[in-house]
């Protein structure tokens, strides 16, 4: 415990200024830079093009690293298995990872391990330290009924206006699952409060994943936007809708076709409108997916996404089947419900072995993080559910 306190100590440090040149760090492999640069134009709304700045994931899995877990009271290894969809956030002049970790527990089938949130830390946003311990799991506390034994999933985190950090992730007990809410002030100690969207009330029953809390670029940085006096945040899968918030924590529905309009008492799921869908024939033809936290422009919100691609005949022939791709999608400043514009291909789609061979066999760039660092934008993914992949595009204003 005293090295890994000292480790923490020494990632939390600020970085000194000054240029710093890249530094490879353990826990990563070394990589051979390669451009795959999208060459079809992007309009101005868009972020892109995206290009890998590396050939090999920048977070693998480590079978030797354990720690005692509050539940079992024994060492588990806790990523030993595989290491995939990071939330990101940049503090202190340096890119934070928190990435989902699964242990070599249960059978082997995806969502039958436990999971857990470990951290990685990097000066250049390519070459990461990893803590040898998680840094959110499931405890014996409030939550432990709604995340054992599936543990805690796919994290999104946002900076607050007054510093606190924001994590979305999904609570999953391998029987339900929901948007889990937990909030920080220094990325290692968090408070769990719950289900998103309630415990109690017209979609406690619900079955959700996957939430955007909508940020805006302040001085170069990437904090939480209030936008009509509100906060927001696009979430789910298969049928992306929205919510608004006053605090961050507690959240509530849309269940007006306009985010302007006045809602009434909540009735339930049926009643909150769906923003984006699946098109056919189209990288997103199973259905999208919230990506990272969507982005406030001078153009509107901007979210990406991630697509499945159907296993049918109304799926995209130029992508596996299954396989999931990063797409990009533009809803209005004003009014947040209001879908202004989608990208027809996406921006980055499983290329490299090791984003279409994995635990997810069909292959995955699921984006997830996203940071502007050193005047890029750096995406980051799991592949293939197995590990951590980064791509990078040019900060065009």
């Amino acid at each position: 415990m005293r090295s890994t306190m000292l480790l923490f100590a020494l990632l939390l440090a600020p970085a000194a200024s000054g240029a710093q040149a890249p530094v490879s760090m353990p826990g990563t492999v070394s990589s051979i830079p390669v451009d795959v640069a999208v060459s079809k134009p992007l309009p101005d709304w868009a972020i892109g093009p995206f290009s890998r700045p590396l050939t090999e994931p920048i977070v693998r899995p480590e079978a030797k690293a354990h720690f005692v877990d509050p539940i079992l009271q024994k060492p588990v290894a806790w990523e030993a298995l595989h290491t995939f969809n990071p939330a990101a956030v940049v503090r202190h002049g340096r890119v934070y990872l928190l990435y989902r970790a699964e242990d070599d527990s249960g059978s082997m089938q995806i969502g039958m391990h436990t999971s857990r949130i470990g951290m990685a830390v990097s000066r250049d946003g390519l070459h990461f330290r990893t803590l040898p311990e998680p840094v959110f799991y499931p405890a014996v506390d409030g939550q432990q009924s709604r995340e054992w034994p599936g543990g805690v999933e796919d994290p999104r985190i946002v900076e607050a206006p007054d510093g606190r950090y924001i994590l979305t992730y999904t609570q999953w007990n391998r029987k339900t699952y929901s948007i889990g809410i937990a909030v920080s002030r220094d990325l290692r100690h968090w408070t769990k409060y719950g289900p998103a969207l309630g415990a109690t009330g017209a979609y406690s029953h619900l079955l959700y994943k996957s939430g955007g809390i909508v940020t805006q670029l302040e001085h170069n940085h990437l904090v939480a936007a209030r936008i009509l006096g509100r906060y927001w945040m696009y979430w789910g899968e298969i049928h992306i809708r929205l919510a608004y918030s006053a605090d961050l924590i507690h959240w509530i529905p849309v269940e007006t076709t306009s985010a302007l309009a006045p809602q009434s008492p909540l009735q339930g799921p049926d009643h909150a409108p769906v923003l984006l869908e699946h098109r056919a024939g189209s990288f997103d033809s199973g259905f999208p997916e919230v990506g990272p936290p969507p982005i406030l422009t001078d153009k509107g919100i901007l979210l990406l996404y991630n697509g499945k691609n159907a296993a049918d005949a109304t799926r995209n022939p130029a992508l596996d089947p299954g396989a999931y791709a990063v797409g990009e999608a533009l809803f209005s400043a004003s009014d947040p419900a209001q879908l202004q514009a989608r990208l027809a291909q996406p921006v980055l789609s499983p290329e490299q072995p090791w984003e279409r061979n994995g635990q997810y066999a069909a292959g995955t760039t699921f984006g997830e993080g996203l940071v502007l660092f050193h005047h890029r934008w750096f995406l980051y993914y799991g592949s293939a559910d197995s590990f951590v992949g980064v791509a990078v595009a040019p900060q065009t204003r």
